[in-house]
């Protein structure tokens, strides 16, 4: 706290501890105190409608079966008919044909391999054999999704390569705009050795819309439960799950939360995920701080993926993570692509140059006390959370409770804006104390998408009412 480097740490630690925390504090699972709001979304399945043709063959029995358990209908063949489709797995055949269509989805164990001359074809549907939107084995076209490997290649979505494997067992391959921190692959998480299996209690959902970045989604965390063989933690509240849908039917997630182990161990658990179009579980790559001192400090080390499943029904989301540092991903490959033309969203602060002009808004942004992981592998990281908040000037509204400051070099800001019109506004403010640059996403057809033309510059932070103020400026 005395070097300049932590200057703004100071200033926000001195406010965010100066004043009582609120019954909307942080919640570590003995006995802190809690808030934040919650909510879930849900993700569905796909069905199959059509059926299979192949030049003079025939319906073998048993069809294929669509993901969701719709089974195809309607299916035909030169010299056969079948009505109704008949539910099964391997996909639709046709003796001596080629495999079945899928319109919307596809049949489970994907589509069978073409026959004679033929090709198969899936569209716009969801896979588990191969990533998005459905695939073709041995040829042919997915629109608006994948190709194998003797196939062409779907526009504005992912190539799958070496097609027949499964997308649980494949690698994914994520567009180098989002890497997760690894650009030649996930490998499938079940390839490793399970580290814990955790289930997230949500709250709210804060559905923001179509932004400059693709459809985005907060997602509040209000606690849970983490188990596994060397590990057992709680999830404070206030936690965050950000997931973006791109235009393609790709997802991007950011997850940022923090854990209190059952010795007392504080983990600043920070996730990137992907996932094809359709696909109902996202692919995480988790890191983890954890002071160097403490026994858990084996979580900075080693390599973790994941799965991350959200039950709308239930409320929860659940993540299992598996260290694979010892596995060799397979060949098998799914390409992600993000659509052409669309900016990208950065995992890494956003830089600029400039000063401060006319004023946007103010913030008055309350603050919950501060909780430091301790010296760790990129450094010494505070984390003050947000449990609310007001708004005036050209936004007027609340701060939702959730996110937080979340400090190392620098401030590292996330938290949802509710303006009074019923719109919602992420906030991400980054940078030095005296350089801070804001990203918005706010709804590109909506009274604030001014905000996301990144020309803002933000004060840093000063006194505020149970909190610190600040203001927004657009840069010159």
């Amino acid at each position: 706290m005395k070097d300049s480097l932590h200057a703004a740490v100071a200033v926000l630690v001195l406010v965010g501890c100066g004043c009582s925390p609120s019954s909307s504090g942080v919640s570590d699972g003995t006995g802190g105190s809690t808030s934040g709001s919650g909510g879930s979304f849900g993700a569905g399945g796909a069905n199959s409608t059509g059926g299979a043709k192949g030049p003079g063959g025939t319906i073998a029995t048993g069809g294929g079966v669509a993901l969701g358990g719709h089974p195809n209908t309607g299916g035909s063949t030169v010299g056969a008919t079948a009505t109704g489709g008949l539910p099964g797995s391997g996909g639709l055949t046709g003796s001596g044909g080629t495999s079945g269509v899928g319109v919307g989805g596809r049949a489970i164990g994907g589509a069978s391999n073409g026959g004679s001359g033929g090709a198969a074809a899936s569209t716009g549907g969801m896979s588990t054999s191969v990533n998005v939107g459905g695939k073709a084995t041995g040829g042919g076209t997915a629109s608006g999704g994948v190709s194998s490997t003797g196939g062409s290649t779907s526009p504005g979505g992912a190539s799958g390569i070496g097609g027949g494997a499964g997308a649980a067992d494949a690698t994914i391959v994520p567009d180098p705009s989002w890497t997760c921190g690894m650009p030649e692959g996930i490998p499938a998480p079940t390839s490793g050795k399970l580290v814990f299996s955790a289930t997230l209690q949500l709250g709210a959902t804060h559905d923001v819309g179509n932004t400059q970045f693709g459809h985005r989604r907060i997602l509040d965390v209000k606690g849970g439960t983490l188990k596994g063989d060397r590990v057992e933690a709680t999830f404070m509240n206030l936690g965050l799950d950000l997931e973006l849908t791109l235009s393609n039917g790709a997802i991007e997630l950011e997850q940022i939360n923090i854990l209190k182990a059952t010795d007392g161990t504080l983990i600043y658990m920070r996730n990137c995920g992907v996932a094809a179009a359709g696909d109902k579980a996202v692919r995480v790559v988790a890191d983890f701080e954890v002071a160097t001192s403490k026994s858990l400090a084996w979580l900075n080390t080693g390599k973790y993926v994941g799965t991350r499943v959200v039950d709308a029904a239930a409320g929860t989301l659940q993540l299992d993570v598996y260290d694979v540092s010892s596995v060799t991903a397979a060949a098998t490959k799914v390409q992600l692509k993000d659509p052409a033309g669309v900016p990208n969203v950065s995992w890494d602060c956003v830089a600029g140059s400039g000063g401060p002009g006319a004023t946007v808004f103010t913030e008055n942004v309350t603050l919950g006390s501060s909780v430091t992981v301790g010296a760790s592998k990129r450094g010494n990281r505070n984390i003050i959370p947000i449990t609310g908040g007001t708004t005036t000037g050209k936004v007027v509204g609340a701060i939702l409770a959730g996110g937080g400051d979340y400090q190392l070099s620098g401030l590292d800001a996330r938290y949802t804006l509710a303006p009074k019109d019923g719109e919602f506004i992420l906030v991400r403010n980054c940078g030095p104390s005296n350089a801070l640059f804001p990203v918005f996403e706010a709804r590109a057809d909506g009274p604030y998408a001014y905000l996301n033309e990144n020309k803002y510059i933000s004060s840093g932070p000063g006194a505020g009412s149970g909190g610190v103020s600040i203001t927004f400026y657009e840069r010159k």
